[in-house]
């Protein structure tokens, strides 16, 4: 399921960068829909950021002195 996600994720955030560069190369492309790209985006970065380091397993050592 964790991998599911993060698939989806990563093609949302590809998706969103593709639509923010469309948006850009328009003769009069609109500041308030790149921002809201930007940011939406941004939200998928951090959740994809959490996403993946759910998988990274955690490894506690404990010394004896």
């Amino acid at each position: 399921m964790t991998h599911h996600r993060i698939w989806r994720l990563r093609n949302r955030h590809r998706e969103l960068d593709r639509l923010i560069r469309q948006e850009q190369r328009k003769p009069n492309a609109d500041a308030l829909v790149i921002q809201d790209l930007k940011r939406r985006k941004l939200q998928v970065k951090d959740e994809l950021f959490l996403a993946e380091a759910g998988l990274v397993p955690v490894t506690i050592r404990m010394s004896h002195a």
